[in-house]
């Protein structure tokens, strides 16, 4: 099963069959994917399960649906054990962005960490999840897929958050501090944080 966020709300993919409780069931084929997310967005639905016979097929299925953007990001953190977070938009966030040409998922992760952190020495440690939501941009909805990654760094210089991307702060947080900020960042976010705690139980 997938879990999508659309305006901070799930979206799950399933090849199993659920009986309407508190949300909306579709069949993924025949859903008019733009009308679901509008409705998402003006808060007509809470939560959905798109359903389609064939778990292999599900996610090439939507993708045929809306147009993809790849990106990638860090789960970034120093010598202290403290993780790199990023403000912006209001909310706490960790450094990602869109892959160039060429490039590999591992290079978009860690040059998007340094452009939007000022942050570098930057070492991938581990592969993590991928995350989903759907952005508007240009009028039109997207599916952005993120590969994270987990990295470490010896870095202890200034925190230089990238203007241009409309980051406000960039911070070393400690465990206490992290559990405050996820009160207010992503559903995805929360979601990487909460694997990341279960890989190191």
């Amino acid at each position: 099963m997938y879990k999508v966020f659309v305006n901070d709300r799930p979206l799950f993919l399933t090849n199993q069959i659920v009986k309407e409780t508190d949300f909306k069931f579709f069949l993924l084929e025949s859903i008019d994917i733009d009308q679901l997310i509008i409705n998402y967005f003006q808060n007509k639905i809470k939560k959905a399960y798109l359903y389609h016979p064939d778990e292999k097929e599900i996610l090439n299925t939507l993708k045929s649906k809306i147009k993809v953007n790849h990106a990638a990001g860090g789960l970034v953190y120093n010598k202290k054990g403290e993780v790199l977070f990023i403000f912006r938009s209001g909310k706490w966030d960790l450094p990602k962005g869109g892959m160039d040409k060429g490039e590999e998922m591992e290079e978009t992760a860690i040059r998007e960490v340094e452009e939007e952190t000022g942050v570098n020495n930057l070492r991938i440690t581990n592969k993590l999840q991928k995350t989903y939501h759907v952005f508007k941009r240009n009028g039109k909805y997207k599916l952005k897929i993120t590969q994270w990654y987990e990295m470490q760094t010896d870095y202890d210089g200034e925190l230089i958050g990238q203007l241009e991307e409309g980051i406000e702060k960039v911070a070393w947080l400690n465990p206490e501090e992290i559990d405050d900020a996820l009160k207010n960042s992503y559903e995805n976010i929360k979601l990487l944080f909460e694997e990341e705690k279960k890989l190191q139980e």
